[in-house]
């Protein structure tokens, strides 16, 4: 099929990637718009993680309040230079991540954050709720474990799925910024405010 300057110029608007980048994955899927994109973001992925090795000394603190002002998120995240710090596309990473906190409620930015007090608690819950649902005793902490994911899942900012698309997790969102911008970008920390609480 041939790769028409359309075609790339539609890739390009909805990947974000550069115009021979767009071009050779175009040619790849031949002319596939679907799997184009699916093989820019395999690429940008292996690129995001060579780079996130890379200190970030930069970055921004945004800032959500939610309509009615009894709900608001602050979230640092940083990237390598000031420069990025200042373009659109990491500002409106920063403003999505806030939106993100403010509806999705994590606990932490990562699993590793969380205490072993919080991780025994739930993994004891979870194995008296599979023993009490007479599951058998072999597969007990499979099922247990296949729980705890579900909870990191839903306690881990990282590993959340994004609420303005659930097929993308927080972390895969990053990675795509990263591999957009060219910098590693880390999300440090976060608080998130309600009135009353």
């Amino acid at each position: 099929m041939a790769i028409t300057a359309d075609l790339v110029k539609e890739l390009r608007e909805r990947s974000g990637a550069g115009m021979m980048e767009c071009k050779k994955a175009l040619t790849e899927a031949d002319g596939d718009m679907d799997k184009a994109i699916t093989i820019l973001r395999e690429r940008g992925i292996a690129k995001a993680a060579s780079k996130s090795s890379r200190e970030t000394k930069e970055g921004l603190i945004g800032t959500y309040v939610h309509p009615g002002d009894k709900l608001a998120v602050m979230i640092e995240v940083q990237c390598e230079t000031d420069f990025v710090a200042r373009t659109d596309d990491f500002k409106d990473l920063v403003k999505h991540l806030a939106m993100h906190v403010a509806a999705a409620n994590p606990v932490v930015v990562r699993r590793e954050e969380l205490s072993e007090d919080q991780m025994t608690k739930e993994r004891d819950i979870y194995r008296h709720q599979t023993l009490n649902e007479g599951k058998p005793e072999k597969i007990v902490d499979k099922i247990v474990e296949g729980r705890m994911e579900k909870w990191y899942s839903e306690v881990a900012l990282m590993e959340q799925a994004y609420v303005r698309d659930p097929e993308v997790t927080i972390q895969d969102l990053i990675k795509n910024t990263i591999a957009k911008i060219g910098e590693n970008i880390v999300v440090r920390r976060f608080a998130r405010y309600r009135l009353g609480e």
